[in-house]
C-alpha cells in the first residue's frame, strides 16, 4: 500500500509527493497522478513500482502544508490535470444498509417498502456475484465533472438554489482509461460525497438534482488498498468543537455489492471508457448527520477519516447569502 499526494506550488507548479510520515518525498518526473498512472500503463508496470523508484531525496514537512501554512497546497488526490470537464464524477448509492433506510424514512411511511429498500434488497440477493460475472445492477448517479471536486481544506458550497448541504463519508475509486478503452483503478482515497438531503426529501425524484453539488477527495490517494472492511469516523466541526460524530463502517464486508461489481456497471457503458478520461467514483455511505436531523451552518468543518487512508480530510461549509440568480437563455 503507498500513500500519495498531489501538490501545487505558486513558484515551482505541481508536483506528486509520497507520504513518508511526518515528511513528503516528492517524486520527479510526475507532476499528477494522471501523468504517472498513464506512463505506468504504457511501461507495463505497477504504478506504485513507478512512484517508488522515481521518489527523491527531497521531502516537505507535512504538518505544515496540511494545516495551510506552507506556500505549498495540497490538491486534490486524483484529477484530470489539463481537462478537468474529461473526469468523470459519478457514485452508487444504497450500498450500505443505513442509506436505504434513511431514504425509506426519506421517502416512506415504516410500514412502505420503497424503491430504495428494494434497490438494497437487489443488492443483497445479486450484488456480490462469482468472480468475473455481472450481478444486479445498483444505482448510479451524476455529480459532475472535474470542476466539482474539491481538496482537504478547500470549502464545500451550498449555492442560492439549495435547500441544504450535508456530509456523506465514503470511499471513491479513482481511474484512468487506457488507449484501448481498458478501465483501470488508481486508487481509493477518502470522501466527501456532500449532498443536498433536504431538497431530496422534498421528492425521491430530486435525487438526481440533490447530487449535483461540490464534494471533496483526499488528501491521500491509497494505491493497492485493502478495500475488505474500512473503519473510520466522521465528524462536525463547529468553532472548533464537535457537535456531531459517527462510526463508520465501509469495505465490501459492510456493503450489499462487490467493488468489482460495482466498477463493471460504471464501466459496461461504452462512454465511460473514453480513452484518456479520468473518473472518481464514490462507492456509498453508512452514516449521516442528517439522519440526527443536524443543520449544518456556514462554517462549520466536516471531517472525514477512513483507516488506513491516511490523514483525514476536512472541508468546511460555505452557505452562499445571495438572493438565487434567474438564469436566462440568449436566443440566437
Amino acid at each position: 500500500m503507498l500513500r500519495v499526494v498531489q501538490l501545487r506550488h505558486p513558484d515551482h507548479g505541481r508536483r506528486v509527493a509520497i507520504v513518508d510520515e511526518p515528511r513528503l518525498r516528492l517524486v520527479r518526473d510526475h507532476q499528477s497522478a494522471y501523468d504517472a498512472a498513464t506512463e505506468a500503463i504504457a511501461a507495463g508496470t505497477k504504478l506504485a513500482t513507478l512512484l517508488s523508484a522515481n521518489a527523491t531525496d527531497e521531502t516537505l514537512e507535512y504538518d505544515e502544508i496540511y494545516q495551510g501554512r506552507s506556500p505549498w497546497t495540497l490538491l486534490s488526490c486524483f484529477d484530470h490535470p489539463v481537462e478537468p470537464a474529461r473526469c468523470v464524477v459519478t457514485g452508487t448509492g444504497l450500498t450500505h444498509k443505513a442509506s436505504a433506510t434513511m431514504r425509506q424514512n426519506m421517502h416512506g411511511k415504516p410500514a412502505d417498502l420503497t424503491d430504495s429498500m428494494r434497490m438494497y434488497a437487489l443488492g443483497l440477493e445479486g450484488g456480490r456475484p462469482a468472480a468475473g460475472r455481472a450481478g444486479a445492477s445498483p444505482e448510479w448517479f451524476y455529480k459532475g465533472n472535474g470542476h466539482r471536486l474539491r481538496a482537504h481544506n478547500e470549502s464545500l458550497d451550498v449555492p442560492a438554489h439549495a435547500d441544504d448541504g450535508g456530509e456523506e463519508a465514503e470511499i471513491a475509486g479513482c481511474y484512468i482509461i487506457g488507449r484501448e478503452g481498458t478501465p483501470y483503478r488508481v486508487g481509493l482515497a477518502q470522501g466527501n460525497e456532500f449532498s443536498d438531503h433536504v431538497h431530496e426529501s422534498k421528492n425521491y425524484l430530486y435525487l438526481a438534482e440533490s447530487k449535483l453539488r461540490t464534494c471533496s477527495i483526499g488528501p491521500e490517494l491509497v494505491i493497492n488498498a485493502d478495500f475488505t472492511e474500512v473503519r473510520g469516523t466522521s465528524r462536525i466541526l463547529r468553532s472548533g468543537e464537535t457537535v456531531w460524530e459517527g462510526q463508520l463502517a465501509s469495505g465490501e464486508k459492510w456493503m450489499c455489492h462487490t467493488l468489482a461489481n460495482i466498477e463493471h456497471h460504471h464501466f459496461k457503458h461504452a462512454d465511460h471508457r473514453t480513452p484518456g478520461d479520468a473518473h472518481v467514483h464514490f462507492l456509498g455511505a453508512d452514516e449521516f448527520s442528517f439522519k440526527d436531523k443536524l443543520e449544518l451552518r456556514d462554517g462549520d468543518v466536516m471531517q472525514i477519516a477512513f483507516e488506513p487512508f491516511g490523514r483525514p480530510l476536512r472541508n468546511p461549509i460555505r452557505v452562499e447569502r445571495s438572493p438565487q440568480r434567474f438564469v436566462a437563455v440568449t436566443e440566437l
